[in-house]
This record gives structure tokens, sequence and C-alpha cells, in this order.
């Protein structure tokens, strides 16, 4: 049998991986993962879960949810995607990743399916975390798509509650080329009596989300339609809210240890996705919720959103790629101080550059870069697209070259930002 490196070696290379290949791995049925959960006789069926689905948020979202049951005493499964330094981050349970010996004896055990139905890297990982969740007898996991909603592997669960976080631009290849079409896959994740909760009502979707739940019979709760959130502090390693229900004013703080401003819109739906649950039986207190939202980052790992990896100057982290997260991002700056901003950027060659291109600041210094895939943007070719967007600096072909160029550059009160990819954050070494 493979070691665990050999194991992945063979992954990586065997199967076909939306994040490196693209559209070659993506898959418009779920034959596949129907196979594996039947050679694995219907692991999916062996645990309670959450399901969220959404084009932002969906990360944040599904750790915030952790967090929080951990903290309320259940054991709790984690699958999301995509990892950013190593593979097991997919899949957690109370935090603790994946342990090696599993993923080389499942891979050992799943080669007769694989040569028989090539299934995609998203796929086959899918149905190891339901062998997993129910071979440690978790109670409860969340469960993350990693793209759309009625095709995503992911869904043959059927959850407690279903969550979509937003809906906005992105893998439009896939999803459909106007924000119905794409709220329309993602609507795929409700299910017949289950209760959906859409994080942010649009006009040009929230009539989608309410046809789908009708024409299922589930109960639909818009978020934002239920609690509202105002930020009263921030800084680099935390946020406080105070939220509100707008029915009848009682309101509530709470410190997040996810510093980003794009969080507060991302606890109103956590909030009713946990209102959900305790309505189906779940023993999750006020004081759960609060502890658990407090902790997110040591509870589950969680990575990349505003991170502070480094003072003086200070460098953050963030995995903003699409229009929807880079405008989160502009709005976050907004309210940062800083002397000079150093931005470290890199793309995929399919996301709509110009979309992101168009709103990044134009008041940064910027080193252009890649990750080392090949879906990768090439770092001159997104050095030459930016200048069109009077977006000034120079090439690197490597992330760290690029952030060592930037942490030279900067002086103390400056800050650095890494951003415009998952794959750039995930190639930054932990000590710069």
């Amino acid at each position: 049998m493979r070691n665990y490196q050999e194991t992945l070696d063979y992954m990586f290379a065997k199967l076909p991986m939306f994040s490196r290949t693209g559209g070659a791995a993506y898959n418009k049925t779920l034959d596949n993962t129907i196979a594996l959960c039947d050679y694995f006789q219907q692991p999916q069926h062996s645990f309670k879960s959450v399901h969220i689905a959404g084009t932002n948020g969906k990360g944040s979202v599904s750790h915030m949810i952790a967090s929080v049951l951990q903290e309320a005493g259940y054991k709790t499964g984690l699958y999301t995607s995509p990892h950013l330094r190593d593979f097991r981050e997919r899949i957690r349970v109370n935090g603790e990743m994946i342990p090696e010996t599993f993923v080389t004896s499942f891979i050992h055990n799943a080669e007769s399916i694989i040569g028989e139905i090539n299934p995609s890297f998203f796929e086959l990982t899918a149905v190891m975390a339901f062998v997993y969740f129910r071979e440690v007898k978790v109670d409860i996991a969340i469960i993350e798509t990693g793209m759309g909603g009625l095709l995503d592997s992911t869904n043959v669960v059927r959850p407690e509650v279903a969550v979509i976080t937003n809906i906005g631009w992105d893998h439009t290849q896939f999803l459909g080329d106007t924000l119905e079409k794409i709220a329309g896959e993602k609507a795929g994740i409700i299910k017949s009596g289950i209760p959906a909760v859409i994080g942010e009502t649009h006009p040009d979707t929230a009539g989608v989300f309410r046809e789908k739940a009708n024409l299922v019979q589930a109960p639909v709760i818009f978020a934002d339609q239920v609690r509202k959130a105002q930020i009263l502090n921030h800084n680099d390693r935390m946020l406080k809210i105070l939220t509100g229900i707008l029915s009848d004013g009682e309101t509530s703080e709470y410190q997040l240890d996810l510093p980003g401003w794009y969080q507060a819109r991302n606890l109103l739906t956590v909030l009713e996705a946990l209102n959900q649950l305790r309505k189906r039986g779940f023993g999750i207190s006020d004081r759960h919720i609060r502890d658990g939202l407090s902790s997110v980052r040591k509870n589950t790992g969680l990575s990349g959103r505003w991170e502070l990896v480094k003072e003086s100057p200070r460098v953050i982290l963030d995995v903003a790629h699409n229009a929807d997260g880079i405008t989160q991002l502009r709005n976050q700056l907004e309210h940062t101080k800083y002397k000079q901003l150093h931005i470290v950027f890199g793309m995929v060659n399919d996301k709509d550059a110009d979309a992101v291109l168009t709103l990044m600041p134009k008041n940064a210094r910027y080193y252009f870069t890649r990750a080392q895939i090949p879906r990768a943007l090439d770092e001159n070719k997104l050095r030459t697209l930016g200048s069109s967007y009077q977006l000034t600096g120079d090439a690197y072909p490597t992330v760290m070259q690029a952030l060592n160029a930037a942490v030279s550059a900067a002086r103390a009160d400056d800050l650095v930002l890494v951003c415009g990819s998952v794959f750039i954050v995930g190639e930054v070494e932990a000590e710069i």
C-alpha cells in the first residue's frame, strides 16, 4: 500500500482536479458520486448535516457554525474546499484534520472503483469525508459545496438545514451567465421539508429561491430580513458586532476572532442557521454561540480571511478572488489605517479578470505573481492587464518572491495585502 505522500501524488496526478485543471474536472452529473456512495454503503446517510452553498462566505459560515456546535458539545465534522496548504484541511472533526492513515487506506480500498468510473478529485474527496464521518461517528457534519449546488458532489446528503450565503458572479462558464441561472444551480441544495436559510436578499435571485422552496415544500428564511448587524469595533484580530432581531428589537453583541468587515453579513446567516438547528432539537445556548464565534480560528483552523501573519510591516492574507469578494475587501481597506498599500496579487485564468481588476485599488503598489498550478494566470500577462486599469507594479514568478519584495519595500506603517486567489494565499509560507 502507498504511504501518505505517494497517495497524495497518486490523487493529484491521476484524478481530474478542478483546482489544477479547471473545466476538465467538472462533472455535470452525480453519477460518479452516487456510484462511490453505493460502493461504500451509503455513508452520506449515517450522520446529520448542514449543507452550505453560495458564491462567497460559505467557508466562513461553515467554520463559524462548526465552531459553535463544537462549543455546544457536539462531535462536529467539517468538510470544506479547497485547502490552503495541507490536503487534510478539507476534512476535520472538532478541528482535527483527518489522519494520514485514513487517507491512504481509503484510497487503497477505493482503487477498484476508481479504475472503473474514473471519478474526479472532488468526487472522491467528498465521499472520503462521508466515510470518515461515519467511521468516527460524528453527531453532525457541516458540508460545504465545491461549486454550484444541484450537481455538486456533496448534493447527496439530506441535511437538517440548507444554507445559501449569497449569489454573485463566479464560475459563470459552468453555472450560468445570469444571477438567476447561478441562483438556480445553488438552489439545487434545497430539499423537501428542510428549512432553507438564504443569507442575502437580492431582487434578481429571491424569486428563484422562493420558487424552488415552494416546489419542494421547504420553508425559506432570508437571514437579512430577520436580523440586522452593526459593527461596533474592530482591529486586525477581532470584530465586535451588535445584532438586532427586526421583529422585536432584541439585541445581542458578539465578538468574532474573524476581523473582516464582511463577516458581519455572514454572521446574520450563521445566527439564522443556528436558530433553525435549535428548532430541530439541537441544544445550542447563547453562551455556546458567543464562545464559538470568538474562537473560530482555534476551534476549526480557519485561515486566510483578513488574517494578520506579520507586523511591522503588517501582512494580511485574504482569499478574496471574485468581484463580490474584492468589493468587500475594498470596504475593509477603507476602514483600515496604513501609510502605503502594497498588494501581492495573482489570479487563476478562468476567473473574470476584468471584473476583478476594475475594482482593485489604484493607490497601491502591485506585485503581480502566480501560484504554481496549471490554472494560474501568467504573472506578466496579469501585469499587462493590470496596467490597463492603472494598476502599476512588477511581475514575479513565485508568490514568495513577490511577497518578499513587498515586505522589503514596505515601511513599518505600511500594509501588505496578499489576495486574488486561494492558491496565492496557500503558497505564503508560515515564516515570512
